[in-house]
């Protein structure tokens, strides 16, 4: 089988790399496209994937994003043709969905916040499959035309895949002169180029300050950009720090004491390794924030002093693993869904 897999975030390096090292073990080709933003092409050459780099974000403004992805859309079509893709895969690419569909490839496309509008209008009618997790209420996904059996849906977080087989690396904590004694926190700044995070949220460079004059604690800070790199340096905060480029994000929350994040990916995925976590996302939670914050895995964070800032005992208490070949074969569905259709027409 010849695979596509398009990458036009950060997260999605992670989502997909043991998907394929799945599909190369058992003998499938994958192809990787990215899209350069944030971390993602750092993230591809840490993990060791090669990708075609075709395009770039598109910015703040609507209109950048705009023409963005028509020139996306008109370079990926012009790449992928006559390459004879059986399927196409995305975490929310909807540039991958919509020229897989113009060129007759079979698309899945996964995703695990549900309020991103425009983004999912495109994407999930462009597909073949839309595979969600189940704590997304399936009535919230209808608006995008994705109902079953186009709609699939799987138990648990997407980290819980992914993480599966991590283990935390000890080493990556002695790039900085880290005090055993003080508190870790790990934080992770607003995603604010994304259209569904419109609104300046506060809470964070509040949280952030308190924590960067805090000296029974080191702030490390994993910006989305190198605007955000060079505005958290320029305040100069003392218990603050700032990597370089890309970082073991994973092994850094595996390690940590807390987590404070004002995305959704961080969150999910030290709920996922056992680490507490606090919310400071100023946009409409999805499902899947509303389920971890129901079990206690996540909490709300309204006021810096809120904090519990104490050390935790290693261990990984609370860690879930889920197999990620499940989540392929949901993937991969997209594929037989489409032979099916062939076959039976007459």
């Amino acid at each position: 089988m010849r695979v596509w897999v398009d990458m036009t975030a950060s997260a999605h390096v992670l989502v997909f790399r043991p998907l394929i090292e799945l599909l190369r073990r058992r003998g499938d080709e994958v192809e990787v496209t990215a899209r350069e933003y944030a971390q993602t092409l750092q993230l591809l050459e840490l993990h060791g994937i090669e990708a075609e780099v075709i395009g770039r974000h598109g910015g703040r403004s609507r209109l950048g994003k705009a023409r963005q992805l028509w020139s996306r859309l008109h370079a990926l079509r012009r790449w992928a043709r006559g390459r004879d893709f059986d399927v196409a895969l995305a975490h929310g690419s909807h540039e991958l969905t919509m020229t897989a569909r113009r060129l007759g490839i079979p698309s899945s496309t996964t995703f695990d916040y549900e309020f991103a509008w425009l983004q999912h209008q495109l994407g999930c009618r462009a597909a073949t499959r839309v595979v969600v997790p189940d704590t997304i209420p399936a009535d919230r996904l209808a608006r995008y035309g994705a109902e079953p059996p186009k709609l699939l849906q799987y138990p648990g977080l997407k980290e819980e895949y992914y993480l599966a087989d991590f283990e935390p690396d000890p080493h990556v904590l002695h790039v900085w002169p880290i005090d055993p004694e003080r508190v870790l926190v790990v934080l992770r700044p607003p995603p604010d180029v994304s259209l569904y995070h419109r609104h300046s949220n506060p809470l964070f460079p509040r949280t952030l300050d308190a924590l960067g004059g805090d000296e029974r604690v080191h702030a490390v800070v994993l910006p989305r950009t190198e605007e955000q790199r060079a505005f958290v340096r320029g305040l100069d905060l003392p218990s603050v720090i700032v990597p370089e480029r890309a970082v073991d994000a994973q092994s850094l929350i595996a390690l940590a004491d807390l987590v404070v994040s004002a995305g959704g990916t961080m969150n999910r995925e030290a709920a996922a390794l056992g680490v507490p976590v606090y919310t400071t996302y100023g946009g409409r939670l999805g499902g899947v924030d509303e389920a971890l914050i129901r079990q206690g895995r996540l909490v709300p964070l309204t006021d810096p002093r809120a904090l519990e800032l104490r050390k935790r005992e290693s261990g990984g208490d609370g860690r879930v693993r889920r197999d990620p070949a499940e989540l392929l074969a949901l993937l991969l569905s997209a594929y037989a869904a489409e032979s099916t259709a062939s076959t039976s027409a007459p």
